[in-house]
């Protein structure tokens, strides 16, 4: 059941008193630096987000080892990379230690937080550095590999699953608004914003390469062809990553999901709203109403161009 607004005024109010002191027992008795502090209240500010998204509203002290656990599970579940999730662990445990110290509170849930043990191995995030040294590896001279930087800027720009990126659909390219509708799971549509860049390269694709392919009616709609005129095939995206990483050196397991962790960690990392990376990755659903995605593109769209490396200025 969702809490009473009154409750949750309350709470987010106790919350912010915390944070304020908590603030200053870093700043005063730990002397961290100003990024260093900035970095644990951004951490505390994402569990905060989850608590309001998952209607589990309550004072620091209430919550149990059970919820944390469930609020490092699913930043795993977003991309978020484990080097990130172990900051935010430690910034949790930091967190109530003060709280312990301070007695706010008589418990401490953290500590016995570790990472989440899923069983599922999470694929190396790439930085930006490196993301732009992996497509700088591509000869623009080379009809295939125009189309291979308009694939890998749609990747990374947007968040895509490598299946959403195989099967998009010029008409479903919004260039004047700057989005693009994906389908995704469980044939699941929504919006997710692009940004001029991957837009640009999308369209030098479309004009100098796509159009000089073989056409068949069946396939007039699907972006991403390969040089028979036929839908790119999801072997064929690997490969083309495989072999970029082997070109740039890079030492990790990269493969076209990478592009979605890193996209996912990117964002987060530079301070997006956790609401907002759920939605573009598509693990919450989107309403149909026109007013509330004209609201939704809007707050996508300023998430996007605040913290993510490709679209800020």
């Amino acid at each position: 059941m969702p809490c009473s607004p009154y409750i949750a005024k309350d709470t987010m109010a106790m919350w912010q008193a915390y944070l304020k002191g908590f603030k200053a027992y870093l700043k005063i008795e730990k002397s961290l630096s100003p990024n260093s502090v900035d970095a644990y209240l951004h951490d505390l500010t994402l569990l905060q987000q989850y608590l309001i998204t998952e209607q589990k509203i309550t004072e620091p002290g209430d919550l149990t080892l059970d919820d944390l656990e469930h609020f490092i599970a699913f930043l795993h579940d977003l991309g978020l990379s484990e080097r990130s999730q172990a900051r935010i662990i430690s910034g949790i445990k930091a967190f109530y230690k003060y709280l312990l110290t301070e007695e706010f509170i008589k418990n401490d849930p953290s500590t016995l937080l570790e990472g989440p043990k899923l069983g599922k191995y999470l694929p190396d995030t790439l930085s930006f550095q490196e993301i732009e040294l992996l497509i700088d590896g591509l000869d623009l001279t080379k009809p295939e590999d125009i189309r291979n930087k308009a694939m890998l800027e749609t990747l990374y720009s947007s968040g895509l699953r490598v299946t959403e990126l195989i099967q998009l659909q010029i008409s479903h390219l919004y260039k004047d608004i700057e989005f693009i509708r994906v389908i995704g799971k469980g044939n699941k549509e929504r919006l997710v914003p692009i940004g001029s860049v991957a837009l640009k390269h999308i369209e030098i694709y479309l004009e100098y390469v796509r159009k000089n392919l073989p056409q068949y009616p069946a396939y007039s709609d699907v972006l991403f062809l390969n040089r028979r005129g036929k839908p790119i095939s999801r072997v064929m995206v690997f490969l083309v990553i495989k072999k970029l990483a082997e070109k740039a050196g890079l030492q990790k397991n990269i493969s076209p999901h990478t592009f979605r962790h890193s996209f996912a960690t990117h964002l987060i990392e530079g301070g997006a709203d956790l609401r907002a990376v759920q939605q573009m990755l598509g693990h919450s659903s989107i309403t149909t109403t026109e007013i509330y995605m004209h609201l939704d593109q809007q707050y996508l769209r300023e998430s996007m161009s605040l913290h993510h490396p490709r679209f800020m200025k």
